[in-house]
């Protein structure tokens, strides 16, 4: 009768199953793929399809552009504003879920990644030398690749001249960075190492990875980027932060972004449509 007469009806409590070692490895697999399919797995895929799509259009693929930032909404800036920046917030959502998901692990989220402020003095400083490394070697290589026919004629932005053009820009450039080296890089290796990858598996499958969605570029955008990949699973290694490869990504895109903004059409050495 005091059931009856509280009205209320228990909810049976969660309940947590120990798992074993093989189960525990099941669920790290299981997430890893859920994560990579809500980001940049995902978006691998999709360069393949853009890729095959550009190698059976008529004309080489020089002669084709892939746009990086274009504009959404035409002639209306501040509805294309709106755009830029649901994009840029939305693409951000798998990061924290990966902060989410580290955090109900035990680990204190994304520092233990080292994507924290603890040392910004180091990570700017070594982000900056890591960029300008392989920002001078990647504008030559682009322009190998493009010149010999392996590349798509690579247009970093096309949004309309409107005063929220930089800003959006270096927005976009920072969302990549922090979006590519938490998942890709970090959460990747991790993920890997508890799942008893060898170190040089690990590697391979970032840095694959890494190329298969820049295959939309072409197959000098793929090259290119495996081999960033390399450099950077190793720097992350060596220094057990992705802190300053998430700075040297930013550095790397702002300067791309805007030094096309301010020199497309003004330079004979730099290629547009």
């Amino acid at each position: 009768m005091a059931g009856r007469e509280s009205g209320v009806r228990a909810e049976p409590e969660p309940v947590f199953v120990e798992l074993d070692a093989d189960g525990r490895r099941r669920v790290l697999r299981t997430e890893t793929l859920l994560v990579l399919a809500l980001s940049l797995g995902a978006s691998g895929v999709s360069a393949l399809i853009s890729f095959i799509g550009s190698l059976t259009r008529p004309g080489g693929l020089k002669d084709q552009a892939a746009t990086l930032n274009g504009s959404y909404a035409p002639g209306r800036p501040w509805l294309d504003l709106a755009w830029q920046l649901f994009g840029i917030a939305t693409a951000l959502v798998p990061v924290l879920l990966v902060a989410h998901l580290l955090t109900r692990e035990g680990a204190p989220g994304l520092r233990v990644l080292g994507f924290d402020r603890t040392r910004p003095v180091s990570d700017l400083g070594r982000g900056a030398l890591v960029a300008a490394g392989i920002g001078s070697a990647g504008l030559l290589f682009y322009l190998g690749a493009r010149a010999t026919g392996f590349n798509l004629t690579v247009v970093p932005e096309a949004l309309p001249d409107v005063w929220w053009k930089f800003p959006v820009l270096v927005l976009s450039a920072v969302q990549n960075s922090v979006v590519e080296e938490v998942i890709v890089l970090a959460y990747l290796l991790r993920r890997l190492d508890g799942l008893g990858w060898s170190p040089m598996a690990a590697l391979l499958a970032s840095s694959l990875l890494r190329g298969s969605y820049h295959l939309y570029q072409g197959i000098g955008g793929f090259i290119g980027n495996v081999v960033m990949g390399v450099v950077f699973v190793l720097a992350y290694r060596r220094w057990g932060r992705v802190g300053p490869l998430v700075v040297a990504h930013a550095l790397l895109d702002i300067v791309a972004f805007g030094g096309y903004a301010l020199l497309a059409g003004k330079v004979g050495w730099l290629p547009t449509p």
